[in-house]
């Protein structure tokens, strides 16, 4: 299964869409120096693979997985550097590091001991002028587990973590020489990694050869392979990142998808029917205790009969009211005329005596 997805995987992505890819990117690197201003001092640039995986690896790798490239990245006079194990139990002195490296010619500048690197490398200031005057630093492999907090995260943000060596056999130039020669592919605790493929002072042929060997490569390390690999871009450091590869989405998620909904969809219906006969039989219950005795039970129906019959004998109550003020007012309209007649005769026979 895997050897048949490499095949198409390979297939689909062929040396013309890198070297388009390529081509793109030193174009749009030619117009952005036109219009930026000259440097004094010119530094190599580089291009950089973003390889984007479907799951998040189990285990996250403080060491580097080493890809072999055609064209290695770092120049010959590069300025390396050498931490050694100084411990009783290594077995090992900077005085007999030091002559094995002239000895045999082996690239390295600079041994550092792990006893001066805990006492003179303690500021945050020595660390980063530590990590600025290097292009790569490798250590004894006994001592890397120690590294990470002596060192820094400036070391983590530069990529400039230390390539792990095996100082107990013999191949020292061998062993620094592969690492020179190779990308160093950094899997954390999530599904993006950046790779440092190649650098601008190459020709177009070797960084597309560089560029297809470190895909391959990636594909070969990285775990369950090819079937891990959502997508590789190629990008310098501003610029967009390119595709180069694209995975096909896996239908078999959307499948377990609609299957999990149909479960859990029966699941809520089971549910549904069993709070249904956990009511019912709660009522039957309250109908067994109850069996015998005459309760009277307000409804809702009736309570609203009761507000009805209640407002309409308010209705009537102030109707009734209304009239009896009504007939009081015309029968004093008829007693007035009546009284002031009275009156009137009362006065005239005063007036007549």
């Amino acid at each position: 299964m895997a050897k048949n997805m490499g095949v198409a995987v390979a297939a689909a992505l062929s040396e013309l869409n890198v070297e388009k890819a390529v081509n793109a990117l030193l174009k749009w690197r030619d117009s952005q120096s036109q219009s930026q201003k000259p440097q004094l001092l010119e530094q190599d640039e580089f291009l950089y693979l973003i390889v984007s995986l479907k799951k998040i690896p189990q285990k996250a790798r403080v060491n580097p997985i080493k890809v072999p490239l055609p064209h290695p990245i770092i120049d010959d006079p590069a300025e390396l550097c050498l931490f050694i194990d100084d411990r009783s139990k290594s077995g090992i002195t900077k005085d007999a590091a030091s002559k094995k490296i002239k000895s045999e010619n082996i690239p390295i500048n600079k041994v550092i001991k792990l006893s001066k690197l805990k006492t003179d490398y303690k500021p945050f200031e020595a660390k980063r002028k530590l990590c600025d005057s290097y292009d790569m630093f490798f250590a004894d492999k006994r001592i890397i587990p120690l590294l990470p907090r002596l060192l820094g995260k400036q070391f983590f943000k530069k990529k400039k973590i230390p390539v792990p060596v095996d100082l107990k056999h013999n191949n020292w130039k061998e062993q620094i020489h592969n690492a020179c020669s190779s990308a160093m592919l950094f899997l954390g605790s999530g599904t993006c990694c950046v790779v440092k493929v190649a650098k601008l002072s190459l020709e177009k042929k070797e960084i597309v050869e560089n560029v297809i060997a470190a895909i391959n490569g990636i594909a070969e390390r990285v775990p369950s392979k090819w079937g891990n690999i959502r997508s590789f871009h190629l990008k310098l450091l501003d610029s967009l990142a390119l595709p180069l590869f694209q995975a096909m989405p896996d239908l078999r998620l959307k499948i377990l998808a609609d299957a999990d909904h149909h479960t859990s969809s029966k699941e809520e219906k089971q549910e549904v029917e069993e709070e249904e006969d956990d009511t019912s039989h709660q009522k039957t219950k309250k109908k067994k205790k109850n069996k015998g005795r005459i309760h009277d039970v307000q409804y809702m129906d009736d309570q609203e009969h009761i507000n009805d019959s209640n407002s309409e004998a308010d209705r009537k109550h102030e109707i009734n009211a209304n009239i009896s003020t009504k007939k009081k007012k015309t029968a004093l309209k008829k007693l007035c005329p009546i009284d002031i007649k009275v009156k009137d005769k009362k006065k005239k026979k005063s007036l007549a005596a």
